[in-house]
């Protein structure tokens, strides 16, 4: 292979939008009616101040937002498929597939490679991946992975390695992730994060690319290190088990101030060691699209990176937007923020989730 190259992008998130204020008035509802009616746990009420102070997050797109706003309810009602119709999640990876294949001058017909990459697949098989080949006409072979919300450069140094040995000619990366199936909106402390949306990216080599802007990959820098500070029980087994498993159990589960604490160096050391391993400063950094979770994550990240604070434009947010999308957050923040570049401006796309998975991708405008 001459260069690897990201020659295409996109993404897509649902029309159905929910804001703070509107989130806070369904789970202040739900709080009342359950504090005045039960002699159990109490629940704390929310407040719109509260969730943009934790975590910089305005509205969320969402696949539901009905069943979401229901006080009684609070979680996504999704209408039951038949076997013969697409899937929930491949509707969801569709338009961003589309999206990037545009934009890098492609049919379908020419990805020989397509990889789905999520946190939260909606089912163990068939693959999602093998489905959303079907749809979209897609030639080769395809394949589910999973790095949480690292999913993105996992699945994207995935490909890049099948690229490198002659497996397929371009690949299709997809994160398509549901993240309001997994999010428990009865808990104070988390049930304003996720938004649901999909993202994608078209790998191939330089000498084939047919735009004439893409980046060049320079590298990729994965990590693991098991830790149960987020968590999610939900499997095929949850049934079996005796005894079963509480309904919160089997829902996202997080313990916010160890994650941050554990996870800001943990990352910014991963990005260090990356640039110095390609004999690159940080301060030869132009753009950093870092996962889209918390934006004083972010900024700590940032800050232990270069060595300040960041400019809006040097670590761009869109969760303020979107929520935590988990795989697309960081593919999303490249689409938006990556015109004004110039050919030979370098970036750092950093996504990094439970696990903990963290992965760092070097890219260069061309």
């Amino acid at each position: 292979m001459n260069q690897l190259v990201i020659s295409g992008i996109g993404f897509y998130a649902p029309e159905q939008v929910i804001d703070n204020d509107e989130l806070v008035n369904s789970y202040n509802t739900f709080v009342q009616e359950h504090n005045a009616l039960n002699n159990g746990r109490k629940y704390e009420e929310s407040s719109t101040d509260f969730i943009v102070k934790a975590s910089g997050i305005h509205r969320r797109h969402v696949i539901d937002r009905e069943g979401i706003l229901d006080p009684k309810r609070l979680h996504p009602r999704i209408r039951t498929r038949s076997n013969d119709e697409p899937s929930v999640q491949v509707d969801l990876a569709l338009p961003a597939a589309q999206m990037a294949l545009k934009n890098a001058g492609l049919n379908p017909e020419d990805i020989d490679c397509l990889i789905l990459g999520a946190a939260t697949l909606q089912r163990a098989y068939p693959s999602i991946s093998i489905e959303t080949q079907k749809y979209l006409g897609t030639k080769g072979f395809a394949l589910d992975t999973n790095a949480a919300c690292a999913s993105a450069p996992f699945a994207m140094a995935t490909a890049a390695g099948l690229l490198a040995q002659n497996v397929a000619k371009r690949a299709l990366v997809i994160n398509a992730e549901i993240c309001t199936g997994h999010l428990n909106f009865r808990e104070r402390d988390g049930h304003f994060i996720f938004g649901d949306a999909s993202s994608a990216v078209v790998l191939e080599d330089k000498e084939t690319m047919k735009v004439p802007h893409g980046f060049d990959v320079l590298g990729f820098k994965l990590a693991t290190q098991f830790s149960n500070n987020i968590r999610n029980n939900f499997g095929f087994l949850n049934p079996h088990e005796y005894p079963l498993r509480d309904a919160q159990d089997i829902l996202f589960q997080q313990q916010g101030r160890k994650v941050f604490r554990e996870v800001v160096p943990y990352v910014s050391e991963l990005i260090l060691q990356h640039l110095e391993e390609k004999q690159l400063t940080p301060q030869m950094i132009k753009r950093f699209w870092l996962h889209q979770a918390n934006k004083s994550m972010n900024d700590y990240i940032f800050e232990k990176v270069i060595g300040r604070k960041p400019q809006a434009i040097e670590a761009p947010l869109v969760l303020d937007e979107y929520g935590n999308t988990s795989g697309p957050g960081s593919i999303i923040a490249l689409c938006k923020y990556h015109q004004d570049l110039s050919p030979g401006d370098l970036g750092v796309l950093c996504a990094f989730g439970a696990g903990y998975t963290a992965g760092s991708v070097i890219l260069r405008k061309t």
